[in-house]
């Protein structure tokens, strides 16, 4: 069934995990005289049943939060019962015990009218969300909750902030637990044919420390599986300088440390800039989120297509389209929202790259191909490469001369596309002679279903671009010349603020991993050169 198995580690990834779960079970249809769902729900969800036999459908994933991050959020959720769990757990011990418990954080009021079963909860903002649990819409299976108690949420005492902190956190639980047996064998085994493991995780704090443990271990058990890391980042014009620096140290650290061992690491930081359809509260992890997962959703959405209704494009794919060199494994995520009135019903969804009809030389590839070169150039309203609002500075012209792109996966949603009958064969071949030229790699997938705007998404949408209910979304993922450019940035900032005897092998693990976007291609321009 190629299913995929989430990781959420932390309270910002469960933030953003929690709109995406939100927007999963949106795709369920309980009215058969519905059109069928395009979204093959087994990829991530899991059948089962609870304790009195009635069938239960709960997300394949695991959540890691500190104490106090889960909010009013019940272990349980409603569809096992408590009180039989803790029944078992007395066989491990016959003993007397003192209980200890902290006082439950209340529910929200949405989760108070969604437990009552009523039609219209009451609305959310900013002020109503206080945890990624107040607006979470689905149940979640009990062995998917992992509570950390080692350190609190929100804590100026022992703040989960620096990135040691998160390498010594996993060693010690996994020397207490062995973490992979515990918490990702028994969903792993679940799996007819795992496609792969996703991992949400913030990367500018410890949590990115702990990250890198736990896919260290991913990587030695699941030598051959796809491993995706979407890498959170806080806006680095917020805070205190001391905080700010410690952040980009970390985040650098998580990418010395994770991108040679994950599939794919895509940067997931808080735009620096907004387009005007958009009204964001940055200091809203529950409006930033939205955004992000609106992205992340949109784009992974060819990873859950049915096949046979539309074109699947499973995780590996997207690595083989993306990954041209064998060493770019770092790609920037970008989107818009795109006005549906625009009617592009006559455009074709073709599953081969651009068409290469004969192979250029160097005399004649710009001419050839410099509508090809443009359009896969082409930059969305969007980035989350980077929250560096020196880049906003660069106009569009300045952007693209600027910027190589290697190779892209564009995701459209929210219109009819005319299905292009295509040769396997023919597009391997057309694949190859790209490379050779040295020509982007664009990849396209299409699908009719519009992102779908539910009772728990806030509110950021200007009106004139969705309807109220669902909006049409453009995303794309691309190794550029710009992540080269980025990391040269994290590489000369460690090479002033980390310590002497982490620096050499951080600075030039950094510069390895640039060099891998550089090789074979000069821009001839000084713009951002340090």
């Amino acid at each position: 069934m190629h299913e995929i198995l989430t990781l959420q580690l932390g309270h910002r990834a469960n933030y953003l995990a929690t709109h995406f779960w939100n927007t999963q079970e949106s795709y369920f249809q309980y009215d058969a005289s519905n059109e069928p769902s395009t979204v093959d729900h087994d990829i991530h969800f899991r059948p089962g049943q609870g304790p009195t036999g009635e069938d239960t459908y709960t997300p394949r994933t695991v959540i890691y939060d500190l104490k106090g991050g889960f909010g009013g959020l019940r272990k349980w959720g409603g569809l096992y019962d408590q009180g039989d769990i803790e029944g078992d757990l007395k066989n491990f011990w016959d003993g007397s015990a003192v209980k200890q418990k902290d006082p439950p954080i209340p529910q929200s009021e949405y989760q108070r009218a969604l437990d009552g079963g009523l039609d219209q909860p009451p609305k959310l903002n900013t002020q109503s969300v206080r945890y990624w649990s107040d607006f979470t819409r689905v149940f979640y299976h009990p062995r998917s909750i992992v509570h950390i108690n080692d350190y609190e949420l929100g804590s100026t005492i022992l703040p989960f902030e620096k990135w040691t902190s998160g390498e010594e956190l996993f060693w010690k639980l996994d020397k207490d637990h062995d973490l992979l047996d515990r918490d990702i064998r028994p969903w792993a085994e679940e799996c007819d044919q795992l496609q792969g493991i996703q991992i949400f995780a913030s990367d500018d704090d410890a949590w990115g420390g702990f990250s890198s443990k736990y896919v260290e271990s991913l990587r030695d058990e699941y030598e051959k599986t796809s491993l995706w890391f979407w890498g959170l980042q806080e806006d680095v014009s917020q805070g205190q300088r001391a905080k700010r620096t410690l952040r980009t140290v970390n985040t650098a650290q998580s990418l010395h440390a994770i991108s040679p061992l994950a599939s794919m690491y895509v940067p997931l930081a808080t735009p620096s800039y907004i387009p005007p359809y958009l009204s964001i509260d940055r200091s809203s992890q529950w409006h930033v989120a939205g955004l992000l997962s609106m992205t992340v959703e949109s784009m992974t959405l060819p990873t859950r297509q049915k096949p046979g209704l539309l074109k699947r494009g499973l995780l590996h794919d997207f690595e083989a389209s993306l990954n041209s060199n064998g060493n770019q494994r770092i790609a920037e995520l970008q989107c818009s929202i795109v006005d549906k009135s625009h009617d592009r019903s006559n455009e074709h969804a073709s599953s081969t790259p651009a068409s290469d009809s004969r192979m250029p030389d160097s005399n004649h590839l710009g001419l050839v191909y410099e509508d090809e070169v443009e359009k896969a150039n082409s930059k969305l309203d969007i980035s989350f490469m980077s929250s560096d609002t020196s880049q906003t500075a660069l106009s569009l012209r300045q952007w693209e001369s600027t910027n190589h792109v290697f190779a892209k996966v564009e995701s459209i949603r929210g219109f009819t596309f005319v299905e292009e009958a295509h040769d396997e064969e023919e597009a391997a071949t057309s694949r190859k002679r790209r490379r050779l030229a040295s020509l982007p790699m664009v990849e396209k997938y299409y699908n009719p279903s519009p992102f779908p705007i539910l009772d728990s998404f806030p509110q950021i949408i200007s009106e004139a671009l969705s309807t109220g209910q669902s909006t049409a979304v453009q995303g794309s993922l691309s190794t550029t010349s710009q992540i080269s450019k980025r990391t040269r940035a994290l590489q000369n900032i460690v090479s002033r603020m980390v310590d002497v005897a982490d620096r050499e092998a951080l600075a030039n693990g950094l510069g390895e991993i640039a060099e891998a976007y550089e090789e074979g291609w000069d821009s001839g321009s000084d713009v951002d050169s340090d």
